[in-house]
């Protein structure tokens, strides 16, 4: 084992320890309770079960069979959940095949962050997350389940579920997974594209032409941003059935990976082999997906939602120990944005199953782990297939990648440490993922150019004024100021003056996610502007420092003047109290109750 993983995992377990003790005491003690219709009152348990079919709810009553809750992330929006539209059927079909009893236990809200870019609706994008949790405990607190199946791929619904599954730590539960949609326009082509529309050298016609060749059916988005981070993640968590992540909505084995989803939540349920979620997700386990993350160059908004997900296990990460585990996990996995492959190509390489082998094979994970499957990591270092009799049966990968230019062997990574890099100095604490930017361009050194909101900044570049070496500083976008919205509509113009050659940097306390493309940028500086960090301390001008090699983030102003600087303030009408309209006056207390990104802007704490 790794004496680096070692030593994180024992620091953040002696950090936890407080915390986890208590958390797992509520565990167990909700765990040996009786059943949910053995513990309830008469009335309770009539309105239960009174839409159910006459034998199933018989069946409860008179059998006790193991009754399972589904919680559901399905809607017709998002392109990745819009499978899920009959999974209930299907699930109550195979529990019925089995003796077992199903409700729909509620649904979740779950928004898509590709139709709101750079739209007022993605100031609710980071806070539905916790909404999704809510809403997770919501469906859950009927409290009438044995264990729970969890319907959700995308961006912030997945770290949602899993945050409302760990506040009902005592059940068992599986993530059941959809799917990605098959490859259209690349996504290196679709990027070229946006960035000529930038340029105003094609119309609206010709990029809507591109978009729509890219994002074209029923799926998961093929570039490896958070949403197939989330998968990745839950594979290395054993939270899944191994090898289920990147299997698309229309292949036939689809249907029998879901169907084995229930036959393992039976398995899991109370009885022999109980094993419940707050158990699962230990301080080793948390640790197998931040390795997971690092060595595929994953989602840098895992930074936040991950912080968060720990903590709801009583588990307490920060950015140190990313940065202290990134520097000695090896990057695997060339996967669009750090790479041009796509999801699917990373799949037919060998995708999770060829990561997660290589990665225990060199110490750098804990496969000693509970997982859905049993114990051990091991299996899901394999690939499912159907089986001749039916079913399905996992089959060992070959030694080799199955393409070398998108994943590779531990023996010969394509990097010696992760994608993943921690930034310090008098602007904060940030990240940046180095995995994704040309090496040449890890150092930015030149003047700022200030912004309050991305369209300030695009009215600039337009204007010709950013046609020089600059550091974009674009503040007043964390939690407490506005959501924290992603800023998806820099990416091309700051593209565009890097292809010109321009030494071009962007920092911001907002987020970008994983398809923050080529261009270095520190991301999630903390704290943020409007919580008075130093942020507000910039002025138009100022040289600013980006080194992603020493993990430096400085602004190169005399520590005396520095420190008596007056902080800016944020204009009134962009004020957070001032944000009404399509929904988001509801979430003032959110705003106001945040904690900062590197807390996992939790709202419930």
């Amino acid at each position: 084992m790794n004496k680096t993983l070692q030593t994180v995992t024992a620091r953040i377990r002696e950090r936890s320890a407080p915390a986890r003790e208590r958390y797992l005491a509520e565990v167990e003690r909700l765990a040996h309770r009786k059943r949910g219709p053995e513990r309830m009152g008469c009335a309770n348990v009539a309105h239960a079960f009174a839409a159910m079919p006459a034998n199933d709810k018989l069946r409860l009553v008179a059998e006790r069979p193991t009754h399972l809750g589904v919680v559901t992330a399905y809607n017709d929006v998002l392109s990745a959940h819009q499978p899920y539209e009959h999974y209930p059927e299907l699930i109550r079909d195979e529990a019925r095949r089995h003796g077992a009893t199903v409700q729909v236990a509620g649904g979740v809200p779950a928004m898509c962050d590709g139709v709101t870019q750079g739209l007022p609706g993605m100031e609710l994008s980071l806070f539905s997350r916790d909404a999704i949790a809510m809403g997770t405990a919501v469906a859950l607190s009927h409290d009438v389940f044995d264990a729970a199946l969890l319907l959700g791929i995308c961006d912030k619904i997945v770290p949602g579920l899993l945050i409302g599954a760990l506040s009902f730590g005592h059940l068992p539960c599986v993530f059941v997974p959809a799917g990605p949609m098959s490859s259209g326009l690349s996504n290196s082509d679709k990027a070229k594209v946006r960035e000529l529309f930038a340029q105003g050298k094609v119309g609206r016609e010709e990029l809507l032409k591109a978009e729509s060749a890219a994002y074209h059916g029923a799926g998961t988005c093929t570039f490896y941003g958070t949403a197939n981070s989330n998968q990745m993640l839950l594979e290395a968590m054993g939270l899944h059935v191994p090898g289920a992540a990147f299997v698309h909505p229309h292949d036939d084995l689809r249907e029998q990976l879901s169907r084995e989803a229930v036959r393992q939540a039976l398995r899991i349920a109370p009885g022999a082999n109980f094993t419940p979620i707050g158990r699962l997700v230990d301080e080793r386990c948390i640790v197998n997906a931040m390795v997971a993350l690092l060595a595929t160059g994953g989602s840098t908004n895992h930074l936040i939602h991950w912080v968060a997900v720990a903590r709801a296990a009583g588990i307490c990460i920060d950015w140190t120990d990313f940065s202290e585990l990134s520097a000695v996990v090896p990057l695997l996995a060339r996967v669009y944005p750090n790479g041009s492959a796509d999801v699917n190509q990373f799949q037919a390489a060998g995708g999770p199953g060829f990561v997660i082998r290589e990665l225990l094979g060199a110490g750098l994970m804990h496969g000693d782990v509970l997982t859905i499957q049993g114990a051990g990591l091991e299996a899901y270092g394999r690939v499912p297939r159907a089986a001749a009799a039916g079913g399905i049966e996992w089959t060992a990968l070959p030694a080799g990648s199955g393409d070398d230019s998108v994943v590779r062997c531990a023996s010969a990574p394509f990097s010696p440490t992760g994608g993943l890099k921690l930034l310090e100095g008098n602007l904060g604490r940030a990240v940046i993922k180095v995995s994704a930017v040309p090496e040449d361009r890890h150092v930015v050194e030149a003047p700022c150019r200030i912004f309050s909101d991305q369209d300030s900044m695009q009215a600039a570049f337009k204007a010709g004024e950013l046609d020089r070496d600059v550091v974009v500083v674009v503040r007043f976008q964390g939690p407490h100021a506005n959501g924290m919205p992603e800023l998806h509509k820099l990416t091309p113009p700051l593209a565009v003056l890097q292809g010109k050659g321009f030494k071009v940097a962007l920092v911001t306390d907002g987020r970008m996610s994983g398809a923050s493309g080529k261009v270095p940028a520190a991301i999630h500086v903390s704290p943020e502007a409007l919580a008075g960090g130093p942020l507000a301390r910039l002025r138009d001008g100022d040289v600013v420092r980006l080194d992603a090699v020493t993990g430096e983030l400085q602004a190169l102003v005399p520590a005396d003047e520095w420190t008596v600087r007056e902080l800016a303030t944020i204009c009134p009408e962009q004020a957070s109290d001032n944000a009404t309209g399509l929904g988001r006056n509801l979430f003032g207390g959110f705003r106001r109750n945040v904690r900062s990104a590197e807390e996992g802007a939790v709202t419930w704490l």
